[in-house]
């Protein structure tokens, strides 16, 4: 127990936080202001590729597991309070811009299952015939996401949820592998995993369909082994740029998101995986894909230039921020450890013992579209 219940002081939970330990289905709340850990969470089945968003009011975790497993969290009670295995094989999911509805992403059956937060009872069945991946919450009680089998973008309005509305975008590029949306809620892209470009939908204006950028931003080069897929939802907004990992090239692309042009080609020390802001907007983080796992590097996002090549230690999977972003916490699975480093000085502040840690979700995402 954290506290909050009898014999226990009260206390908020703006600064917890869910560190995910794939190898054991267990969890571990931590108290960002204090940087220790508070309890560990059991019982979360199959923790490969999970993800974790959080009810409005912070309360409670629900975690997204790879064997269609969707646990709800009490972050103060430390307990799993409701549980159901929704899917053979899901990838990640969202809640609703009013926090009532949680929706899951499948690859096995495949589509989308929306469920009461409050209860984790079914409320809405979005079959695809595809595997789903880039599902993300939007303004307006949305969920968007793509199709990788059939090359789709679908946005499922669910203001009335006995009644979804979809709309569906063919042909939008082959394979897309994951998505984005800006902080505004406004603009979806999803990358290609099948060609070199992206996809882009306005989201305030549906009736002018799917536009394509950054065609061919690979043309005339040789594709490298890509190892990891790239993880979008990181992607970077900093300055008017959206920093992106470029898929098959040990690079990050910036894009200047007035026009979504490319402006500057940014060469890494490998296949980025996770390429995010610090809040205020000044630094970019990346982390790579194995087998130069070991490694992060820190962009200056005003001129677009590394400043810094740290070694946290073999397999950094995840890096979160702490809301205001004095701090970035890394998980390094293959040295059982979460490192907190300070962002001004690069310095490893402390580090938290953990088992085979991956990813790492601070509470503060509850009030992020996207996230």
């Amino acid at each position: 127990m954290v506290s909050g219940c009898s014999g226990t002081p009260l206390r908020g939970t703006g600064d917890l936080g869910l560190i995910i330990e794939r190898a054991d289905s267990s969890a571990l709340i931590v108290d960002s202001s204090n940087r220790q850990r508070l309890a560990r969470v059991h019982g979360l089945g199959d923790l490969s590729h999970a993800s974790v968003v959080f009810s409005r009011d912070e309360r409670y975790a629900f975690v997204f597991g790879r064997d269609g497993g969707l646990s709800k969290v009490d972050m103060l009670k430390a307990k799993v309070v409701a549980r159901v295995i929704q899917a053979g094989n899901a990838i990640g999911g969202a809640i609703s811009q009013d926090g009532s509805l949680v929706a899951v992403s499948n690859y096995e059956p495949g589509g989308v299952r929306i469920f009461d937060t409050g209860t984790l009872e079914l409320v809405a069945d979005l079959p695809t015939q595809s595997k789903v991946i880039g599902l993300v919450d939007a303004p307006g009680q949305l969920f968007v996401f793509a199709l990788y089998d059939s090359d789709e973008i679908w946005v499922a309005d669910m203001s009335n949820p006995e009644e979804p509305a979809i709309t569906k975008f063919t042909d939008i590029g082959h394979q897309p592998y994951d998505g984005l949306i800006t902080p505004d809620g406004r603009t979806y892209i999803s990358g290609l995993f099948g060609e070199d470009g992206m996809a882009m939908l306005d989201l305030w204006h549906l009736e002018k369909g799917v536009t394509r950028i950054l065609d061919n931003y690979g043309r005339g080069e040789e594709k490298l082994p890509v190892y990891k897929m790239p993880h979008l939802e990181g992607w970077a907004v900093a300055g008017g740029y959206a920093f992106m990992p470029a898929v098959g090239h040990h690079e990050v692309l910036v894009v200047d998101m007035t026009t979504w042009k490319q402006v500057a080609r940014i060469p890494v020390h490998g296949q980025p995986v996770f390429v995010m802001a610090r809040p205020d907007g000044r630094q970019v983080w990346v982390n790579f894909a194995v087998p130069r796992n070991d490694t992060v590097q820190v962009i200056d996002a005003e001129t677009m230039k590394l400043v810094k090549t740290l070694t946290p230690g073999k397999g950094v999977l995840h890096m979160e921020f702490t809301p205001r972003g004095e701090e970035v916490w890394l998980s390094v699975r293959d040295l059982d450890v979460v490192k907190v480093y300070d962002t001004k000085t690069a310095e490893v502040i402390k580090e938290l013992p953990a088992l085979k840690p991956s990813g790492i979700f601070f509470t503060a995402r509850a009030h992020k579209t996207g996230l």
